[in-house]
């Protein structure tokens, strides 16, 4: 006689008993669905996306032995509307699923992944092995015709389909018919269309449900232009003094900004500028009495965050330099500088906002070896309700004076936390409003900024300039980070004037204003680019005579008149954005390869669904990024990333000489930095 088990063993455990628990977390599922994506930090924050956008959405999912399984997405608008997606295998073998779904409304979208035995593609392959072989073929026959005629039982699916599979169900049961009339309805086309449209299914299971924010196009898509309104219109006086440039004098710059393509303007910060410390030219401790000193040191007497700068005008003048934007298409970015000059009425006022030394001195910023005297940083453990109150009212008002686009200058010297409830709340209040984040900065710290909010960052483009940087650079912002960080590709700044800029001459200008034009739906040039400015301040990446501590008019038409101008080339390169909706996608860049380690090849595809032409849309950039030479090579092109079967010809248009050739899997290509360094080709099927 065995033994009785002992108490001990024949009691569940704990942690047996909890999951049995009927309150747990759901198992796994009759049919695994796993991996979900787009999902950000195991989804502690909402995947992003903004109207228009081809996300693709993806997970894992299998079941035990042979039989087949279907995997379908079911996405949920704002709306609350449910539309299912069936899913591709991406790779045989792998069990990865994909759909791509355009996201057409702005607000919260919810999506789960149902996975379940695909009856009818088990039932079909079987079928069509056995029965030709003269095995089980009575067996399959009436396993067809038991599921065909349960399909047609099933309320959910309109009349005609039900008695379709009826009839179909009795074809395949009767017995007396000829084997090959029987065998018919195995290739039936509607059938298979049936069974595409509405699955015959069993052991559907589901995933947890995931979310993606959709926030709106001018998010994810556009061309951005920096310029000091006080530069515009600015005049020297015969005495040395200086006439500064107003509203209404900068509102004459924005019609020529519009016919390059710009469709937002960035302005620096815009307020009353402290004289403590104040910085003369190239940064220097020595400026001059009519020097106008750096916007970023923010705050005088006349005012701090919610005042204007006396010199360019009233709030009326802001008005209407906004209105005039309005009139061409343009929208305006602000500068968010959460810093103060010690002039600033926060530090009289609220002097705990700052952080104050052991000898009674407040810290100025530093940036070790660069020094800001002229600003001081705010602390934000020391009064962090009074701060965030203090800022939104900030940003309240100029929202309520029209502007919806903020530039936010270092916003990785300040507390992520801060970040991520000052966004929320505003977004809450108007999800319209963009915030970019100017945080040239350490990985972690850039993709956290942009996980709890920040719609657009710069990035590490401008330093990005090889081949093979820029392969893996485009790689990453396509695909590694594009579920959360939208990439703002500037090319330069008035901080940043690189080596390759300073040493490359106009090629370099035009190269990297190709790439960021093409490579990232989102890019951005500072005034003065056009003009090939490349000369540096000695020990700094950046330009001498710096716009930030001067007065820096240009005279754009004079450059353009006598040939020194990449003006036309950059209205182009917009013309050609606006045209072409696969250059307004981020997730779609593909790279393909050349025998030359200068010449840089991707290209970016829309199908045909998600263009809004019914026509898919390819453009293939080949770009040759050393600016001092002439390079030949043979580039090779993997031609069905765009939809055409490998080996078979097209034709590709240069969008900027408008040259045509037919091209195929392996093509020459000769690219003379000084003449043409980049193609922008159009591609389309060859015609006979």
């Amino acid at each position: 006689m065995a033994k009785k088990a002992s108490s001990a063993t024949s009691r569940p455990s704990k942690a047996v008993a909890a999951q049995s628990d009927s309150s747990t977390k759901p198992g796994i599922g009759r049919i695994p669905v796993l991996g979900l994506s787009p999902v950000v930090s195991c989804g502690r924050w909402p995947a992003r996306a903004f109207v228009g956008e081809v996300v693709p959405f993806r997970a894992t999912a299998f079941r035990e032995g042979h039989d087949a399984i279907g995997v379908e997405l079911l996405l949920t608008d704002p709306s609350g509307a449910t539309a299912r997606h069936p899913m591709r295998l991406v790779t045989v073998g792998l069990d990865d699923y994909e759909a791509l779904a355009q996201l057409t409304a702005q607000g919260t979208w919810r999506f789960r992944v149902r996975a379940y035995a695909d009856d009818f593609e088990t039932w079909h392959h079987n079928a069509a092995i056995k029965i030709p072989a003269g095995i089980d073929v009575e067996l399959m026959f009436t396993i067809g015709a038991q599921l065909l005629r349960r399909s047609s039982a099933e309320k959910s699916r309109p009349a005609a389909e039900r008695s379709y599979l009826a009839a179909k169900a009795a074809e395949l049961a009767a017995t007396d018919a000829p084997l090959e009339q029987r065998m018919a309805v195995l290739d039936d086309a509607r059938l298979h269309e049936i069974a595409r449209q509405n699955p015959m299914s069993s052991l559907a299971s589901e995933s947890e449900e995931a979310v993606i924010r959709v926030e709106r196009t001018r998010a994810g898509v556009g061309s951005w232009y920096e310029f000091f309104p006080r530069s515009e219109g600015a005049k020297q006086n015969a005495d040395g003094s200086w006439t500064s440039g107003t509203f209404r004098t900068a509102a004459k710059r924005l019609a020529p900004v519009a016919a390059m393509g710009f469709d937002v303007v960035y302005l620096p910060p815009i307020h009353p500028i402290g004289t403590t410390f104040r910085k003369g030219p190239n940064n220097t401790l020595t400026p001059g009495p009519h020097d106008p000193g750096s916007p970023w040191a923010i705050g005088s007497a006349d005012g701090g965050h919610d005042a204007i700068h006396p010199d360019l005008g009233t709030v009326d003048d802001f008005r209407f330099f906004l209105d005039e934007a309005a009139r061409n298409n343009i929208e305006i970015a602000l500068d968010l500088a959460l810093q103060a000059s010690p002039d600033h009425p926060w530090v009289t006022e609220h002097p705990e906002f700052f952080t104050t030394l052991p000898d009674g001195t407040i810290a100025y910023a530093e940036n070790p070896p660069k020094k800001y005297q002229d600003i001081y940083p705010i602390n934000f453990d020391n009064d962090p309700e009074g701060i965030r109150a203090e800022v939104l009212r900030i940003v309240r008002y100029w929202v309520s004076l029209g502007v919806k686009i903020f530039r936010v200058d270092n916003p990785h010297t300040k507390t992520v936390e801060f970040w991520e409830w000052l966004i929320g709340t505003v977004n809450a209040e108007d999800p319209d409003v963009i915030f970019l984040a100017e945080a040239f900065t350490r990985p972690a710290m850039m993709q956290a900024l942009a996980k709890v909010g920040f719609q657009q960052s710069y990035t590490y483009f401008t330093w990005r300039n090889s081949k093979t940087e820029l392969e893996e650079f485009f790689t990453s912002i396509s695909t590694e980070t594009a579920d959360f960080l939208r990439p703002n590709l500037f090319v330069n700044t008035p901080d940043i004037l690189t080596q390759y800029l300073q040493f490359g001459g106009p090629a370099a200008f035009t190269i990297r204003a190709a790439l960021a034009a093409t490579a990232a739906p989102v890019w951005g040039v500072y005034s003065g680019f056009e003009l090939f400015e490349n000369v540096a301040r000695p020990g700094a990446e950046e330009n001498i005579d710096n716009e930030k501590f001067e007065y820096k008019p240009r005279d754009f038409a004079a450059a353009e008149a006598a040939g020194k101008s990449l003006s036309v080339y950059l209205g182009m390169l917009n013309k050609i954005r606006r045209a072409h909706p696969a250059l307004q996608q981020l997730r779609n860049l593909r790279l393909h390869s050349s025998d030359d380690d200068s010449i840089l090849v991707y290209s970016k595809h829309l199908a045909p669904e998600f263009t809004g032409t019914g026509v898919s849309d390819t453009i293939l950039v080949v770009a040759n990024v050393d600016p001092h030479s002439v390079r030949e090579t043979t580039v090779h092109i993997d031609s069905s990333a765009f939809g055409i079967a490998p080996g078979m010809p097209y034709q590709v248009t240069d969008l900027i000489t408008g040259a045509t050739w037919q091209w195929g899997e392996h093509n020459f290509v000769r690219l003379d930095a000084f003449t043409e360094p980049v193609h922008i080709f159009h591609v389309q099927e060859a015609t006979s």
